[in-house]
């Protein structure tokens, strides 16, 4: 079962990818989204057997792989609980995507080659989700790397996406090249890379030290830490951050599965599978939990001001990724993974939801062109609020359970750094509420704004299928004769899908995921699951309990006075305030900084080595050089090819004069 689940994907990859053109579009997309239906399916089955029966993990081999002296890497699928949550996660959003994709893509000439790279990704993200060592799980961690770079340049005649691309690949370079380096440190100390050997082997080493720059370094703290890299590279935690809002350049069933559910989690999932390591340092825990807490607070502020629809729910990605790891460095593993559960679920549902809007919209994604478009687009502002209440922690809606188990494992924890990310995380709390009303306002509340917008406009005066061909261009408003529709069934299907998900699954799987009781039982070993820390939990104090819900009202209060009661405070904001709204618009300035560190200068660098290196040195005195040589030589000889025979005898007598001499000296 486990076997077809994962390879299914790419078998269907590799039909549509390389006999798309063969067998059409429409057989190409019906293939690829069968696989991914019949994966799932398999993966709830896998899911049910572990919730509902407590089934033991189990192993398949699939290959010897590799064998180099004392490494020995055996590819295997490695099924646990921790496996079979992801396997649900990874399958589901994945088959809903492709699904809604049908719609959404339904004009582009190269669906056969989207469906195609969108089963690779799957694939690969399987891959790295059923790793039985570590060396699988750097593969599949590069191979969601290369499908998310051929996906977010899948338009690449468009120069924006390709720089999207290229710069997602860099910076995930940077986290790979620590993770990597993590992997080599985790062999050297423990003589392999399968994950249990490693796992079971952790209390030998916790406490070993090592000299480096004359002191000592605790060796799970630089192991787990050079791991980590790799997690803040993949799940965008700041620093390393950069390439996830531009990825956005990319088709948007492309955020909603790589940036909302899947890629980005992988990080979250690493720690999580690692997590016996973690618990044996401190500081690597402190780490990860205020790194995080960081990150939400610098993500959550930015998305207070972006005016891309799906910008905004990007930065709402980073900012709940934040949350994920400041509860896994607080130790709360299980509640880290609930999020990620939950998270997956609702977000998937704001990114195709976005996706709905801008359809609906003829591709305008700047929100502040929207407004009224909940009695043009009904459903999809239904299923965009639901996703809305989830992500704010609305009461029983799967934000409000994971959330809740978040900020309650932070303050229960009772470290320094557990403290500090309650803190910041209650403050998160309000923001989130706050960009995310404000993007359910701008979008679907008040009059119209769209008249500003050259898309619109466009589509207007071309009377196309998505504006109304009877419509008023004559009057002053070039839009006036623009009517926004729903979209297509086979994009509101996934909708309706992942709105019972958003609903539901906090309040269906809390005891399972955060259980003080039953955590134990359904998670089985699969991560570091401390039921003290659950009992904890639920005797903090009353206020802590309530600190979401306070967040929740006062983010929502405060963006429905901002922007439908007096919507003239942004503007006033902006021209009082100038200083700080363009340090949040610019994002914290972090692309100008590095732009100004790492850019440039290798720009310089590359010119340099190109110029003099190449071109003034080697060209000159290699290749280039000697056909000048040859070339000067044949100018030369050629004067000397006079065609009179006299010329000829002359230059055979002083060569026989020169051989004489040279013999008679």
């Amino acid at each position: 079962m486990i076997t077809v689940l994962v390879f299914l994907p790419l078998l269907m990859a590799a039909i549509a990818g390389l006999g798309g053109r063969l067998i059409g579009h429409t057989a190409a997309k019906a293939l690829t989204t069968g696989g991914l239906f019949v994966s799932a399916a398999l993966a709830w089955t896998i899911f049910t057997g572990f919730w509902l029966n407590g089934a033991a993990g189990y192993t398949v081999p699939v290959l010897d792989w590799i064998e180099s002296g004392g490494l020995v890497v055996n590819w295997a699928l490695k099924v646990d609980t921790l496996t079979a949550v992801m396997l649900v996660v990874v399958t589901s959003v994945s088959a809903l995507v492709h699904l809604y994709s049908w719609g959404y893509m339904a004009e582009d000439p190269s669906q056969s080659r989207f469906f195609a790279y969108l089963s690779l990704f799957t694939f690969a993200m399987l891959m790295l989700v059923t790793a039985d060592n570590l060396v699988q799980m750097f593969f599949g961690w590069e191979g969601v790397g290369l499908a998310s770079y051929l996906l977010i340049g899948f338009w690449y005649t468009k120069p924006s996406a390709n720089a999207a691309a290229i710069k997602a690949f860099v910076v995930n370079r940077v986290g790979d090249f620590g993770f990597s380096l993590g992997i080599f440190a985790t062999f050297l100390v423990f003589g392999t890379v399968s994950i249990d050997a490693i796992l079971a082997a952790v209390p030998q080493h916790a406490g070993q030290t090592f000299s480096f720059l004359g002191g000592q370094v605790d060796v799970m703290t630089c192991l787990c830490l050079l791991l980590f890299v790799g997690a803040c590279g993949k799940s965008a935690q700041l620093g390393l951050h950069t390439w996830l809002p531009d990825a956005m350049e990319g088709p948007t069933p492309v955020s909603a599965l790589i940036h909302a559910a899947t890629m980005v989690t992988a990080g979250v999932f690493m720690v999580c599978r690692l997590s016996p390591m973690f618990e044996a340092s401190d500081t690597a825990q402190a780490v990860v939990c205020v790194l995080g807490a960081c990150t939400a607070l610098f993500a959550a502020t930015v998305g207070m001001v972006q005016n891309d629809i799906k910008r905004v729910i990007a930065y709402s990605t980073c900012s709940q990724l934040g949350y994920m790891f400041f509860a896994a460095g607080a130790g709360a593993y299980g509640a880290a993974m609930f999020h990620l559960f939950t998270h997956a679920f609702f977000k998937a549902l704001l990114f195709l939801g976005a996706g709905s809007v801008i359809h609906a919209m003829h591709h305008e994604q700047d929100m502040r062109f929207y407004g009224g478009l909940r009695r043009h687009i009904p459903i999809t502002f239904w299923m965009m609020t639901i996703g809305t209440l989830a992500l704010t922690g609305f009461f029983f809606t799967a934000g409000y359970y994971s959330k809740d188990a978040i900020l309650e494992a932070a303050f229960a924890s009772g470290t320094s750094h557990g403290m500090f990310a309650f803190a910041v995380g209650a403050v998160v709390a309000a923001l989130t509420s706050f960009y995310s009303w404000r993007l359910v306002f701008l979008t679907f509340f008040g009059q119209p704004r769209w008249a500003g917008s050259e898309h619109i406009s466009h589509a207007a005066h071309h009377g196309d299928h998505h504006g109304d061909h009877h419509g008023h261009h004559g009057h002053d408003d070039p839009t006036a004769g623009y009517h926004p529709h729903e979209s297509p069934v086979s994009m509101l299907i996934p909708l309706f899908v992942l709105g019972v998900g958003a609903l539901l699954a906090g309040f269906v799987w809390h005891e399972q995921f955060v259980g003080a009781e039953g955590g134990a039982a359904f998670w089985r070993g699969s991560l570091a699951f401390d039921a003290h820390l659950m009992h904890a939990m639920h005797e903090v104090p009353a206020w802590v309990v309530h600190t979401p819900a306070v967040a929740f009202f006062l983010g929502l209060g405060l963006a429905w006075h901002v922007f439908l009661n007096r919507p003239s405070i942004p503007k006033w904001w902006q021209r009082e305030v100038p200083g700080l709204y363009q340090f949040l618009l610019r994002k914290w300035y972090f692309d100008e900084l590095y732009n100004a560190i790492f850019v440039r200068p290798a720009l310089w660098f590359g010119r340099q080595f190109w110029t003099r290196g190449d071109q003034q040195t080697i060209d000159r005195f290699g290749p280039n050089g000697a056909a000048d040589v040859v070339v000067a030589g044949a100018a030369t000889l050629r004067r000397f090819q006079s065609g009179y025979v006299y010329s000829y005898a002359l230059v055979m007598l002083v060569g026989l004069a020169a051989a004489a001499a040279w013999m008679m000296r």
